[in-house]
């Protein structure tokens, strides 16, 4: 198990929540794109928001998916 996986587990367990459903390398994924081309204070208000939505009923890797899509979009230059 690596830090990752164990600190996921331990939070997890604090907060009630199986922690063997959190998509952590799309949440990771997420918080680079948003941080390298967006704005870094963006990443963990984005990982939050994609949290917010994957409660709402969202699938996890579509909803990362559409975030990282938006920075994306930030960082290519119009036209």
């Amino acid at each position: 198990m690596s830090e990752m996986d164990d600190w996921v587990a331990e939070v997890s367990a604090e907060l009630g929540l199986d922690g063997s459903v959190v998509p952590v390398k799309e949440v990771l994924d997420v918080a680079r794109d948003v941080a390298h081309n967006v704005l870094r204070p963006g990443a963990p208000v984005s990982a939050y928001l994609l949290g917010l939505a994957v409660g709402a009923g969202a699938d996890p890797a579509e909803a990362a998916s559409k975030i990282s899509a938006l920075a994306l979009r930030r960082a290519t230059p119009a036209g």
